[in-house]
């Protein structure tokens, strides 16, 4: 967090535009079972979320949102079947754009992001968001362990698995 104006509890819903002209940063929590997007892809929902929003404009005055959150999401690994904690610490910069033509002239490491046109946003939207891109495609627990042994088939097992095994076996009939 920078050292600007303090943080306070994040609304609702905000006016995108107003909270970059007024460089406006927000806190907050957020339990994970009150996102119904992510909590599908998750062990269950147990735990909560902190973030900070961050409104400003860069150097080469691109508006933007600095997101920076933090959680533990409970997954299932792959490996194990077993319950375990994700750690997601991550800072997104979102640059502001009013129409997709704008998303070419964001600057490297902006993720673009549309604003309606009323310009308003819902922060815990955002949050939700983030996490859905946080979640590993193969959730695997560090502390499972890995499986290195080598799999090979027999030779029935290969014939069996031909599709023209079944013939072959009618053609020796």
């Amino acid at each position: 967090m920078s050292a600007g104006v303090p943080a306070v509890q994040v609304p609702e819903t905000l006016d995108a535009w107003r909270m970059v002209a007024t460089r406006r940063q927000f806190e907050g929590r957020v339990a994970l079972s009150a996102l119904s997007r992510l909590s599908g892809s998750l062990a269950d929902t147990e735990g909560e979320c902190s973030f900070t929003l961050e409104f400003g404009h860069d150097a080469l005055q691109v508006p933007f949102i600095e997101l920076t959150l933090e959680t533990g999401l409970p997954l299932v690994c792959q490996r194990s079947l077993e319950r375990f904690v994700f750690p997601v610490k991550a800072v997104q910069r979102l640059g502001l754009i009013r129409d997709e033509e704008q998303e070419a002239a964001l600057p490297p490491g902006y993720e673009p992001l549309l604003v309606p046109e009323d310009g308003m946003l819902r922060p815990l939207d955002l949050v939700e968001d983030e996490l859905v891109l946080a979640l590993p495609v193969v959730p695997v627990s560090p502390d499972s362990e890995p499986v290195d042994r080598t799999w090979s088939a027999s030779e029935e097992e290969q014939q069996a698995a031909s599709p023209f095994a079944a013939l072959a076996a009618l053609k020796k009939k």
